[in-house]
């Protein structure tokens, strides 16, 4: 790994509501959510003029109306988020083939074999963000450092719009007085246990000895965060390459988890990953439900079928047996609050092989007459949908839980397969 501060992390400010207010120039300047209302609904984004207020994604929106009286409530162009997101990714592909995306609106970028043509990583940072405000006209913040880790906290500490790049020299004077909510892996839960120890800063992170933070939180999460205090980091930018798995997670708050409605978030969520799966003519073998239980403990469990699959309704019976025995295995009555899927183990398909009649049948085959009807079923229904419209047709579980919370378009945006 180079010594100089080569890896860089872009990241797009506010994007969605930096988009809304690029497209309507009546609104730069004004505080503004994308998605909900101050009736109800979700806010999925905030303006920088809104998050000043105290208005997040995620929030009610008459909590938001609250927060920021005089809040511009938008719906949202979720095509046009795509496309600009896009345009900015071939701008980052201008200085260095080494870029990895990983979301909509962020990606790093290792510059070392491009400090000859372009200059330093600052003087590339700053073309990139000339460009990208210019090109595309959206702001936009870029870290710049010798690890992965410390270019993404530089990115943070950069925001709104600007850059930051930090010397090897002084990364321990950049790092130790900032609090440990910027670094990876440290969610509210973690940073509230920090917190009870008298550990706020990554400075108090790294005197900390690593035994005892691993007692704390953890063999795993503690050696970890131990090592990126003292920016140990071996990560590597990586380019591009194919998606080894797909999923789609859904937050619940906190519900019992009843028959229906593990049924309707799961054949949701199956709905979603296998039509992303067949739109790239993929299936798989390996199905993981993740759970997350009131007081954040979270339960995976697998499966791997004989076979790969892409088939909706089958991921949907695999993934619910796979919920209730993670749910029976608590032993006690438990309250859920996010449910997750993922095929993994991807291979492609662009047609099911016929298999003859054979007893028991089993619909998990896609081979078999019921499996291979399930897959001709979906694959008539997303010809329909690509044609008049997601909400053209569905299965009933799917459709009534379309209707619930954030919109299918803004989700597949952050689930996009990078």
């Amino acid at each position: 790994m180079s010594g100089g501060p080569t890896i860089l992390h872009a990241d797009l400010d506010a994007f969605y509501a930096s988009v809304e207010q690029l497209l309507d120039p009546s609104l730069r300047g004004v505080p503004v959510a994308v998605g909900g209302s101050a009736r109800g609904g979700v806010v999925l984004a905030a303006s920088y003029e809104a998050k000043v207020h105290g208005v997040q994604g995620g929030m009610p929106g008459w909590r938001a109306a609250r927060l920021c009286p005089g809040l511009v409530f938008v719906r949202g162009h979720f095509g046009r988020y795509q496309e600009l997101a896009d345009r900015v990714m071939r701008v980052l592909g201008d200085y260095t083939p080494v870029v990895q995306r990983i979301s909509i609106d962020e990606a790093f970028l290792d510059v070392s074999g491009s400090t000859h043509l372009f200059g330093p990583p600052a003087a590339i940072g700053a073309r990139v963000r000339q460009r990208v405000r210019g090109e595309v006209g959206l702001p936009i913040s870029v870290g710049a450092a010798r690890t992965k880790h410390l270019a993404k906290i530089a990115s943070q500490v950069a925001k709104p719009d600007g850059l930051v790049v930090v010397e090897p020299e002084g990364e321990r004077q950049f790092l130790d007085p900032l609090p440990v909510s910027l670094m990876w892996g440290v969610g509210p839960v973690t940073e509230r246990r920090l917190a009870d120890r008298g550990i706020r800063t990554i400075g108090q992170l790294v005197e900390e000895p690593g035994p005892a933070l691993e007692r704390l939180l953890g063999k795993a999460t503690g050696a970890t965060l131990h090592a990126l205090a003292l920016n140990e980091d071996p990560r590597k930018v990586t380019g591009p390459g194919r998606a080894g798995s797909v999923g789609a997670q859904s937050a619940l708050g906190r519900r019992a988890p009843t028959p229906e409605l593990v049924r309707s978030v799961l054949s949701h969520l199956a709905e979603r990953v296998g039509g992303r799966l067949r739109a790239k003519n993929r299936a798989g073998r390996t199905v993981t439900v993740r759970v997350r239980f009131a007081g954040m403990r979270s339960v995976t469990r697998s499966h791997t079928l004989e076979v790969p699959v892409s088939a909706t309704l089958t991921l949907t019976e695999v993934a619910e047996r796979l919920v209730w025995q993670a749910i029976r295995d608590q032993g006690a009555a438990v309250d859920i609050t996010l449910l997750a899927v993922s095929v993994s183990n991807l291979v492609r398909q662009e047609a099911v092989q016929l298999e003859l009649p054979l007893e028991p049948e089993d619909p998990w085959r896609p081979g078999s007459p019921a499996g291979s009807a399930r897959w001709a079923l979906d694959r008539s229904m997303d010809a329909a949908r690509a044609r008049f419209g997601r909400d053209a047709v569905g299965y009933l579980p799917a459709t009534v839980r379309r209707d619930a919370g954030v919109p299918d378009a803004f989700r597949e945006l952050a689930e996009r397969d990078l």
